[in-house]
């Protein structure tokens, strides 16, 4: 009897150690498993992290660009646009320029001259009462200050 209890136990101790080894290898396969997901996720997000980085880093100087480029335009606008008394010539002050400009020539008496300006070019539009006057009126306004084109459509009558 003692024998068949020793061979139970050694049997038994047998069956024992074959599950241990078989749970401890179905145990590392799921063990390496995780850690090839968990590597795999990491690596995703770190592609995903280097990914936006590179996306913020082309808004950055995208932005960047943009803003020089407003700023090139803004100053030399700004140049355009200031005469040599700090005076800011906008295209209110050039029609009024032109207008006074007006006053006092002998050969605009007797007219009736509408100016109008945008973009600082000069539109003239009305009577006047001969064709040295329409001339005379033309070069007033080429001659103002900020007055990048005249435009004369002025009629003799």
């Amino acid at each position: 009897m003692s024998a068949v209890v020793v061979g139970a136990l050694v049997a038994g101790s047998s069956c024992t150690q074959k599950a241990s080894d078989e749970a401890k290898r179905e145990g590392d396969a799921t063990l390496n498993a995780a850690r090839e997901h968990v590597d795999t996720a990491v690596d995703k997000a770190r592609e995903a992290s280097e990914s936006a980085a590179d996306a913020g880093k082309n808004v950055a100087q995208k932005t960047a660009d943009k803003t020089k480029a407003i700023v090139v335009t803004v100053g030399s606008k700004t140049s355009e646009v200031v005469s040599t008394s700090g005076e800011v010539i906008t295209d209110g002050w050039i029609t009024t320029a032109v207008s006074t400009g007006f006053v006092g020539e002998a050969l605009l008496k007797g007219s009736d001259i509408n100016v109008d300006t945008k973009d600082h070019v000069v539109t003239l539009k009305g009577v006047v009462g001969s064709g040295a006057a329409k001339t005379q009126a033309a070069e007033i306004a080429r001659g103002t200050k900020g007055v990048t084109r005249v435009v004369n459509q002025l009629v003799v009558k």
